[in-house]
């Protein structure tokens, strides 16, 4: 069966905080319910907590890293879910039960298995 991210994008906040326990009570209830499907996820620290890595010259050169996020949005990566599903139709109706897409957003992409034929 074939494998999809589930991306989420929300205000770039830090999950951990007690204020956000009745959002976080939503991605429980969210996970119990999908909980056949889901392969893996979590929620991310903010973006503030980021170390983008570029390698200068290419394979081999330079290792550079910065702090922060690539870019700067008001919506941030937030977190993320593995689902197994049948097909995109599937995922993108599970993707609109994320509690991400309800104030911000959720992007869906197949997943290509290393190793295996795509």
């Amino acid at each position: 069966m074939p494998s999809y991210i589930a991306l989420t994008y929300t205000v770039d906040v830090d999950w951990s905080d007690p204020q956000y326990a009745e959002e976080m009570k939503d991605y429980r209830e969210f996970g119990e319910a999908a909980a056949a499907v889901i392969r893996g996820g979590h929620a991310l620290y903010p973006s503030a907590t980021a170390t983008t890595v570029r390698v200068s010259g290419g394979k081999g050169g330079d290792v550079i890293t910065s702090d922060g996020p690539y870019a700067e949005t008001k919506e941030a990566l937030t977190g993320f879910y593995l689902l197994e599903c049948a097909d995109l139709d599937e995922a993108v109706a599970l993707a609109a039960r994320i509690p991400a897409a309800w104030n911000g957003a959720v992007e869906v992409r197949p997943v290509l298995e290393f190793g295996q034929d795509s």
